[in-house]
């Protein structure tokens, strides 16, 4: 991808994209698909053959599997090769992510080891700290902790307690506090600890081993789901640590904090993506060999919804999830001149890209929440079974939406974000909705003769991304400053936005992949497009319109909802047949292949 064609964080929406310059899941080398079938393999062997043992909280099997998959480099897919990694770019990452995101409680603990647990020290940390830490993270000799959240301090981090005070020769901090919701906890060896240093106003970051006296962990907290990840309280009673364990600079770890929660927003996105196809595979073969009233289950319409929604909300996903993957190799690729360190420019690749990290988060984990859900129906009194993988499915999915800032956190996120680059001057999003709004009496939906197929698609999203943009603009200058407290209306827009950068990246990914397959190997893709735009212009609508009829006066809010009416019609579609051709093909192959 050219450097004039690197997106910006926030810039889809005033930016029309070529098909040709996203990537998409079609796109994979031969060597990142073994990295793929690598994982699975380990998953399918190692995993799934004691998922009840895990699930009872075993904390020893759990660490064992996990160092296995550290022996076989696992571990270090994101890891450079010089500290004992493989070195692999952002989309080889999550496509393993996503592989691993279909081991239920195994995926929190590998991830949270990889993720969160490791790459704190590998981004922010020296080369002496990457040396002794990092490496041995890798191999997985070490396993590793994220030490944030306190009983006090959830969504806002930085009000917590935890103090680290140097002592009186200069040699030691001396740590004190209490920190919850651990994963890992049980069995890390290496805690990334976030505490205060004596009175400052914001966090700095600790290395902390688990072995150093004063240390204390508390029993495995007992949770709805996700069973076999370790979850405990850590007690940090006068520890003394190193200087040298300093991450980064005093004062950085807020900063360190909220980094790494953007690649694990990221990171997520591709977990529930392979939860979700794994759910959708076993729902369709019960579907298949589940009669009632003397036919298979699948065979009815009611079922066939189920279905089709489950495949139509877990590709769009896909779609984004890899788009916006390989835009950070992108941009990595071309800021790394200006960094001499790895670690601070990958981070600052995936950081930028914080508006798209949200919208992820949110959406993967509502879509997988969606389909655990119709899981359970579709499996009904059985799905209530323990016995049955949808339990384990459902019960553990739920986490998603708290993990890595709650998804109310990240809907406010996501527009904020976006507003407060654009006033920055990153990209002409009031300039451009300025000139849509001196337009408002005269605005048509667009639509020509002829046009084709892409071609009214295009016009669909183009249209959409305009009627965000009046929305946001008419928003923010009658309520100025006080847009930021008014919640309710701040989700709307970004109800309105996420849907808008799926749809998108949906429809790139469809139009790429035409020219990759042919027509015929698109078939499938553009019921799912259809579907998916179909539905997306009415939820645009509404959204648009509850925040209209919630700020703007009566005379205001008429020309909105005109122009918004006008911007989100679409052609009718017979949703039916569509989604009855997809839950067809799921239920011929058995399993999902999308």
């Amino acid at each position: 991808m050219e450097n004039s064609n690197i997106l910006k964080s926030g810039e889809f929406l005033v930016k029309d994209i070529n098909a040709q310059d996203v990537f998409i899941p079609e796109n994979f080398q031969e060597e990142q698909l073994m990295i793929a079938d690598t994982v699975r393999a380990f998953i399918e062997t190692e995993v799934y053959p004691h998922l009840d043992a895990l699930d009872k909280g075993d904390r020893e099997l759990m660490k064992s599997i996990l160092k296995k998959s550290g022996e076989l480099g696992l571990m270090g897919i994101s890891i450079p090769e010089e500290l004992g990694g493989f070195g692999q770019n952002f989309v080889t990452q999550m496509l393993a992510a996503e592989k691993v995101g279909a081991a239920y409680s195994f995926s929190v603990a590998f991830m949270a080891h990889c993720g969160i647990g490791t790459l704190p020290i590998m981004y922010y940390g020296n080369d002496a700290q990457r040396q002794k830490y990092v490496t041995k993270l890798a191999s997985g000799e070490f396993i590793g902790a994220y030490c944030l959240t306190e009983p006090g301090a959830g969504s806002d981090a930085n009000s917590g307690k935890t103090n680290a005070t140097l002592s009186a020769d200069g040699k030691h901090y001396i740590l004190n506090g209490q920190k919850m919701w651990i994963t890992n906890a049980g069995f890390a060896d290496t805690h990334v600890v976030f505490a205060k240093i004596d009175n400052d106003r914001v966090l700095s970051a600790f290395i902390v081993e688990a072995g150093m006296p004063g240390v204390k962990v508390g029993p495995d907290e007992h949770k709805m789901g996700i069973k076999g990840s370790s979850t405990a309280q850590i007690y940090y009673n006068n520890v003394e640590v190193p200087v040298e364990n300093l991450i980064g600079a005093r004062g950085e770890g807020f900063r360190v904090a909220l980094s790494i929660l953007h690649m694990g927003r990221m990171k997520l996105g591709a977990n529930v993506l392979g939860a979700a196809k794994e759910t959708i595979s076993f729902s369709v073969k019960y579907a298949n060999e589940r009669k009632q009233f003397g036919t298979l289950i699948s065979n009815f319409g009611a079922i066939k919804y189920k279905l089709a929604e489950m495949i139509i909300r877990c590709y769009a996903h896909e779609s984004a999830i890899y788009r916006v993957s390989n835009d950070i190799d992108s941009y990595f690729a071309m800021i790394k001149p200006k960094f001499d360190d790895y670690g601070r420019c990958m981070i600052e690749s995936i950081s930028h890209y914080a508006v798209e990290d949200a919208i992820l988060k949110v959406y993967g984990s509502e879509m997988l929440d969606y389909i655990v859900d119709e899981s359970v129906q579709v499996h009904g009194g059985m799905g209530y079974s323990a016995e049955m993988p949808a339990d384990r499915a459902y019960r553990d999915s739920r986490i998603n939406r708290i993990f890595e800032g709650t998804n109310e956190i990240n809907r406010l996120l996501v527009v904020d974000t976006e507003l407060k680059r654009a006033m920055k001057g990153e990209y002409p999003l009031f300039e451009q909705a300025e000139k849509l709004y001196a337009e408002i009496d005269s605005l048509t939906d667009g639509k020509q003769s002829g046009e084709s197929y892409f071609a009214e698609k295009h016009r669909y999203i183009s249209n959409f991304k305009k009627a965000a943009l009046i929305i946001i603009n008419s928003a923010y200058k009658t309520l100025g400053k006080n847009f930021f407290n008014e919640q309710e209306i701040m989700n709307n827009i970004t109800n309105m936005i996420m849907d808008i950068y799926i749809a998108e990246s949906l429809m790139l990914r469809v139009e790429k992949a035409g020219t990759i397959k042919g027509e015929e190997g698109i078939k499938y893709g553009k019921e799912i497009l259809n579907v998916f735009a179909y539905d997306a212009a009415s939820r645009i609508a509404k959204c648009a319109f509850d925040a209209v009829y919630s700020f703007a006066p009566e005379a205001e809010a008429e020309k909105l909802v005109k122009a918004v009416k006008t911007l989100t019609t679409v052609a009718g579609l017979d949703v039916k047949t569509a989604r009855r051709t997809l839950a067809n093909k799921l239920i011929e192959d058995n399993t999902y292949k999308f």
